[in-house]
């Protein structure tokens, strides 16, 4: 079986840093491939597994007996296995998974890589359903690593309403997490990333005897602290046109201020914003490609600025997924799992409950078949016409995205006023799987109408034309 590794970005946010006191983690889940289609379910207790085995790995694993309910988007063809992303289980705890992250040949040395471990295929299935807050899930997928091993190199986030925390895996079996302050946010590329690190804070955790290993193999080149990406991370010329500048204009957004080189191997970790960052800030970074930027591939650089660093914003991106943990309303309507799927230059996140038993039809039963009425290939058809001519089709997007979300806040709005007067857990579940099919016709007829609008307009500028008439 080939392994396959994702090109994602990360974007974290603290409840102080953010416009409503919400947590939020979010990530562009990106593949080798331009498509791939997903799907977006509830995995109930009764359709988890108990014994678990990797379709990549082999790796077989028991798993407890009382699993939690989750959301999740999951690959639609399995023979790679779920992939299942991320997703927000009852207890309103998140998680996303994964980052394909870098290493270095020193560790991989002391702490080879596991064959038959487990991956980014297998993380969420292994450890959502089973955590109640987010100290927990960076608990338990670290007992995983340390007894099963992972066959790759990866960043994981969890959070709850309070917290939000970064795992990053080191070598085979070792590992170290991070909480992220409250005030702050972080934008991770695919690189090792955790830099300044304290191994006696209360916000660190990390697998036995990795401080040991460091001092044992003589690893920091540091002279003074501890900055794991130097321990354990690259700092390659892929790194300067890959990673760092991802890191770079994400920062650039949130905190204009910073004047930073985008080629930099240490841009900063834990980041502070100018402004309290909205979920539409974080779906703008990761839809991002340089704008305003001679680097932007849509923009007026030469051909050489322009496919000089690999933008946030491509076409692999196969989905994204914003999920946001809110304070200051009741449990049962806190979590909230935004989704858009396909490149995210023509998109828009639609706001979906997570306190459900089943999902909308339509992002739910995308499979290998070309089929318009699924928002995965309605999504997918927008963006390629989009690409071929982003000058002519930007506004039509930019309406839309303004427009869209406008609806979808109302519709939540609406929505939460009226729960208030619903009693009983089932019958608020109900509702929500109600209003979340609401939701999606809405995101569906308004794509639908982008994509009309779009090739009603570009079809008087085809270049198979010509000026005389009948």
């Amino acid at each position: 079986m080939q392994r396959r590794t994702g090109s994602c970005t990360t974007i974290l946010v603290g409840k102080d840093a953010s416009i409503n006191g919400s947590t939020i983690i979010a990530r562009n889940d990106d593949g080798h491939e331009a498509l791939d289609p997903q799907r977006f379910v509830v995995v109930t207790p009764d359709k988890q597994p108990r014994r678990y085995q990797s379709i990549i790995s082999k790796v077989t694993i028991d798993l407890p007996d009382n699993p939690l309910r989750y959301t999740s988007t999951p690959n639609a063809i399995l023979t790679d296995g779920i992939w299942p992303a991320a997703g927000i289980n009852s207890e309103n705890v998140a998680m996303s998974a994964t980052e394909t992250i870098t290493t270095n040949p020193r560790i991989q040395s002391i702490d080879p890589y596991v064959e038959n471990g487990i991956g980014e295929e297998d993380i969420v299935t292994l450890v959502l359903p089973y955590i109640r807050s987010a100290r927990e899930g960076v608990m338990r997928l670290g007992e995983l690593l340390e007894e099963y091993g992972t066959y790759e190199p990866n960043g994981i986030a969890f959070s709850d309403q309070q917290e939000v925390w970064w795992l990053e895996t080191i070598g085979g079996h070792h590992w170290a997490a991070i909480r992220i302050p409250d005030d702050a946010y972080v934008v991770a590329p695919n690189r090792m990333n955790i830099d300044e690190y304290d191994f006696n804070s209360e916000d660190t955790l990390y697998s036995s005897h990795l401080p040991d290993v460091i001092e044992e193999y003589q690893l920091n080149p540091d002279f003074v602290g501890v900055n794991l990406r130097h321990i354990f991370g690259s700092a390659s010329i892929k790194d300067t046109v890959y990673n760092n500048p991802r890191a770079w204009y994400g920062q650039k957004y949130f905190t204009p201020a910073i004047e930073q080189d985008p080629m930099d191997h240490d841009l900063p970790f834990i980041c502070r914003a100018n402004r309290k960052i909205t979920v539409e800030d974080v779906k703008f970074v990761l839809s991002s490609h340089f704008e305003n930027t001679i680097y932007d591939p849509y923009g007026s650089g030469t051909e050489a600025e322009k496919t000089l660093f690999r933008p946030i914003g491509i076409n692999r991106n196969h989905s994204v997924h914003i999920l946001e943990l809110r304070n200051h309303v009741p449990d049962q309507i806190a979590g909230i799992h935004w989704l858009a799927y396909g490149a995210n230059t023509f998109n828009a996140v639609v706001p979906f409950y997570a306190n459900v038993n089943d999902t909308p039809a339509s992002f739910r039963d995308a499979d290998g078949t070309f089929d318009m009425t699924k928002m995965y290939w309605l999504s997918c058809t927008t963006a390629l016409l989009g690409d071929n001519d982003y000058d002519m089709y930007a506004d039509f997007r930019n309406t839309f995205e303004l427009q869209a979300m406008s609806a979808y806040h109302a519709i939540q709005l609406k929505a939460e006023n009226g729960i208030s007067e619903i009693e009983g857990s089932e019958e608020q579940q109900a509702y929500l799987e109600k209003v979340n099919e609401e939701l999606a016709e809405a995101a569906m007829e308004r794509a639908t109408k982008l994509l009309g609008d779009m090739v009603i307009f570009g079809s008087n500028h085809m270049k198979l034309r010509y000026n005389l008439n009948d």
